[in-house]
């Protein structure tokens, strides 16, 4: 009997691993989150299957669900919406689990940002222009920031951001990155990337402010931020280079 943690992706149904689809094939409990897993997922689970939206449910109510499958012998896919590594919660729940004895498994799924990337037709680390992207968020009610983790010091750096859960104190964040990118730093804020309704809002961080407060967006959409988002005269990759000597090339 094992837990299998499953991430289901940004949101499109097609977006989920083959991985992650066979193990919702096979699991006769699923534990899935209602608010951000898109109940088409739901389709893959076996006929007859214990089906739990942990929307509404607290931590020890989820913990109860794994020790009654554990109790029965039946393996478990609690899906998560995105990728398992960033922001799932993942971390308490596999604690519980190792306390208890209870084996898991974690199958990744694709993150958001990447999702969002796509639907922006962009590449966040461009030549010259950024080559790192940094994955952070706000302070917020469910988790504060540690001390060192400043947006601002994140920013110094010239890296694409991709600051999560945010859009609802868009103030503070464009407050914070002005001094570093500039007015004219192109901005896009993503909202249910690869959903029907994906959105997308694009400005400057001189008046992302402004676009966003005539076409609001939910809270869960995604802020990206960085020169890369918008480049075009950048110097190209020496990978493809007819100079360049690699293994994989015989000339």
């Amino acid at each position: 009997m094992t837990i299998h943690f499953i991430g289901a992706g940004p949101g499109a149904a097609d977006l989920i691993t083959v991985r992650g689809r066979d193990l919702l094939a096979r699991c006769p409990v699923c534990l899935y989150a209602g608010s951000v897993v898109p109940p088409e997922l739901l389709t893959h689970c076996p006929t007859g299957a214990r089906i739990i939206d942990t929307a509404p449910l607290t931590l020890d109510q989820i913990e109860a669900e794994f020790v009654r499958a554990h109790a029965a012998g039946q393996d478990v896919a609690r899906l998560h919406s995105g990728d398992l590594s960033i922001y799932s919660a993942v971390a308490e729940q596999l604690r519980r689990l190792e306390r208890l004895g209870i084996p898991y498994s974690l199958t990744p799924g694709v993150p958001a940002f990447s999702a969002a990337a796509a639907l922006l037709g962009r590449e966040l680390t461009v030549p010259g222009v950024a080559q790192s992207v940094v994955l952070t968020r706000m302070s917020g009610r469910a988790s504060q920031m540690p001390a060192g983790e400043k947006l601002a010091s994140f920013a110094a750096t010239g890296s694409t951001l991709a600051i999560h859960l945010a859009i609802h104190v868009i103030d503070a964040v464009v407050a914070e990155l002005l001094p570093h990118y500039g007015a004219d730093c192109p901005v896009a804020l993503v909202m249910r990337a690869s959903w029907p309704d994906e959105r997308v809002l694009r400005g400057t961080l001189a008046d992302i402010r402004t676009r966003l407060a005539a076409e609001p967006m939910e809270r869960t959409a995604l802020i990206l931020v960085g020169k890369a988002l918008a480049a075009e005269d950048f110097v190209e990759s020496s990978l493809y280079c007819t100079e360049y000597r690699r293994r994989f090339r015989s000339s």
